[in-house]
């Protein structure tokens, strides 16, 4: 007799910026106060999610065009925010080459908006915990607050993939990193300067 099968969890998928220099400043924390964290999504910025959970060769080749036309940067975390109560993040200083990067996405992909478009805004951001004890994320705030500011080179986007978040199972991976425009050139002058 056949085994009834298990249902397929569904698969889903995020661009997202990876803000490594942010890790030894929240990732203690992000460990037990971002469910993101839990399923292996390092230290970021979300510029789709949901995004679409399979992209073909036409959406690589869209998405690797559409990043290079938009400079690298740098932005700084300074300062701790808060969306309510129940959302403790890192506040760029400067959001604009950010939603530059989102609303690049946006117009060229208008079917996966960000969260579901749920928000009438995108406000980017690095969350440090949500949906947990406030006493516990006010915690979070006063260390993090005494080892900012983080200063992050942003030089592409990254595809990463994994089941469903509200599913509560399995790992998230890195499918592919989209360079954004000079970042190679950078990466190249970096490694000749050494």
């Amino acid at each position: 007799m056949d085994k009834p099968s298990l249902p397929a969890v569904p698969l889903e998928a995020a661009l997202l910026v990876v803000c490594p220099e942010a890790d030894p400043v929240v990732g203690r924390h992000r460990s037990f106060l971002d469910s993101a964290a839990q399923v292996g999504v390092p230290a970021h910025i979300t510029v789709a999610y949901p995004f679409k959970p399979v992209i073909d060769a036409y959406d690589i080749a869209n998405l690797e065009a559409l990043f290079l036309r938009i400079p690298a940067f740098t932005t700084t975390f300074a300062e701790t925010d808060w969306f309510g109560s129940d959302v403790l993040f890192l506040r760029p200083l400067d959001s604009e080459p950010l939603s530059v990067v989102y609303q690049a996405v946006s117009d060229a992909f208008p079917d996966w908006p960000i969260f579901g478009g749920v928000y009438d805004s995108y406000v980017p951001h690095l969350t440090v915990g949500h949906n947990q004890p406030v006493a516990l994320l006010r915690e979070a705030e006063a260390d993090v607050t005494g080892h900012l500011p983080v200063i992050q080179p942003i030089t592409a986007v990254d595809l990463w993939s994994g089941p469903a978040l509200a599913s509560g199972t399995g790992q998230w991976r890195k499918v592919r990193s989209f360079p954004l425009g000079g970042a190679l050139a950078q990466h190249a002058q970096h490694i000749s300067v050494r």
